[in-house]
């Protein structure tokens, strides 16, 4: 068996080159390995193209600009234990600390973590960083009041019922759970912010990940498409009760493309979906 490189090549825009493109199967530990090794090696990249948008300490939940600071989605977080995951470079928890929550960011990545430290020390704002899986929360059962995921963890994850489950099982009764992933009306549409490339492409209905891979055919970055009625399910089963589902319109005045957001396509169609939920 051909070893796996420690880290994959990056193309002439800093981020991982990809050999070739897939749809295909991809489990719980292969999504996982490609989507760490691919997130340590586009750290650099992404936030220097992101960063100043996310802010060093500011919670944006989305690509439209919607920010918890206007939403209120989370309530007040003074005094509440809250777990984030799939933190990255941790603006959200740090924007929670001082709010005065006492907050643990989580990631995957240990090239994000190594951002967000140094953020956290060139902040003052001292959150506590732990590297691990949304599938296997290195939390106790009922320990936070608050789980949130600002497009963070869960869009990439082959198993997003065992990672519901896991956040139903560290909140305590009562707690809240939000997260914001990609909106599943953006998959059978190219990766485009062009409003001119607002075509069907694919069946909304294929739930087959999007697979990168290299020369060698090994995933390199792994994104898992959901239906709408899928994340629903996936949130009932789990155990917890749908309180809102917000699909954020474009913020006004906005001008930043991120991705295929645009506000030319925002216009047009849902970029976001936001899960508001609680735990009986």
């Amino acid at each position: 068996m051909s070893e796996i490189p420690s880290s994959p090549p990056l193309g002439s825009d800093g981020y991982p080159a990809a050999g070739g493109v897939a749809r295909r199967p991809a489990g719980v530990e292969e999504s996982a390995r490609a989507n760490r090794r691919w997130w340590d090696a586009a750290a650099p990249a992404y936030l220097t193209e992101h960063g100043a948008d996310l802010g060093d300490a500011d919670f944006l939940w989305c690509p439209e600009g919607l920010r918890e600071a206007d939403a209120h989605l989370l309530g007040d977080v003074a005094g509440r234990r809250v777990l984030e995951i799939g933190c990255g470079s941790a603006p959200c928890s740090r924007w929670m600390r001082t709010a005065g929550a006492d907050v643990v960011a989580l990631d995957l990545s240990a090239g994000m973590l190594a951002r967000a430290a140094q953020l956290n020390r060139s902040t003052g704002i001292d959150v506590p960083l732990v590297q691990g899986e949304v599938g296997a929360l290195p939390v106790a059962d009922g320990a936070v009041d608050v789980v949130c995921s600002a497009f963070g963890g869960l869009p990439f994850v082959a198993d997003a019922e065992g990672a519901l489950r896991e956040v139903a099982r560290v909140l305590r009764p009562g707690g809240r759970f939000v997260a914001s992933v990609n909106h599943p009306m953006r998959w059978p549409f190219p990766d485009s912010p062009d409003p001119e490339d607002l075509r069907v492409v694919s069946s909304y209905f294929d739930r087959m990940p999007y697979v990168e891979t290299d020369g060698a055919g090994r995933a390199v970055y792994v994104e898992h498409h959901r239906t709408v009625g899928d994340w629903v399910r996936a949130v009932v089963g789990a155990g917890l009760l749908i309180e809102d589902l917000i699909e954020p319109e474009w913020t006004p005045g906005r001008t930043q493309n991120w991705g295929q957001w645009s506000p030319e396509r925002g216009a047009l169609v849902p970029g976001t979906l936001i899960l508001v939920c609680s735990r009986p």
